[in-house]
């Protein structure tokens, strides 16, 4: 499969200045990251993807938009994509408010609200991605699939910090990385 992070978003621009959380909830992209889209849209039009799995976040959902457009596959939300909930940025918006904004995609596998009330530990976020590896790894076309998803989700699935925009391949049959650290 492959791993796309999201473009910058309102709350990377911040908190790469300041290291602070900016209080930017559901952040959405800047208009970098909306360029990093476009690029990640044309570098994988060629490639043959069968379906987009996206986070329900703003930041997601807004890369996904030009991917789907140029692929015309299947988009698929999936909260367990989504990123650790550790600052204002992750807090999501309700899944109401999300088929209003797009509704050419169908949400009706999420709950109102789709995130947790507290920060979650690290864990959460490794043992989510243990269980999506064992989600995909069970499909015969999961390398046809493309995963818009977060920083921390692409560092819990194969170990790799990426960039906003970046782009990897994950075979999910293959063993998962020893846990790493999430600060380093």
């Amino acid at each position: 499969m492959i791993l796309l992070r999201h473009g910058q978003s309102q709350f990377n621009l911040h908190f790469g200045a300041t290291r602070r959380d900016p209080g930017v909830i559901d952040a959405p992209l800047t208009g970098l990251g909306r360029e990093q889209a476009a690029q990640a849209a044309r570098e994988l039009a060629h490639l043959p993807i069968a379906r987009i799995v996206t986070s329900p976040y703003t930041r997601a959902l807004q890369t996904v938009a030009p991917l789907a457009a140029a692929l015309d596959v299947p988009v698929v939300v999936n909260p367990i994509v989504r990123e650790r909930y550790a600052f204002a940025c992750d807090i999501g918006t309700p899944r109401s408010e999300l088929v209003r904004a797009w509704p050419q995609h169908d949400f009706s596998a999420i709950d109102e609200v789709w995130w947790p009330p507290v920060e979650e530990p690290e864990q959460s976020i490794f043992a989510r991605a243990a269980l999506f590896r064992m989600e995909m790894a069970a499909l015969p076309d999961w390398a046809e699939t493309l995963v818009v998803t977060h920083w921390g989700f692409i560092l819990s699935l194969t170990g790799e910090r990426t960039t906003n925009g970046q782009w990897l391949r994950c075979d999910p049959s293959e063993p998962p990385p020893i846990e790493v650290a999430w600060h380093a």
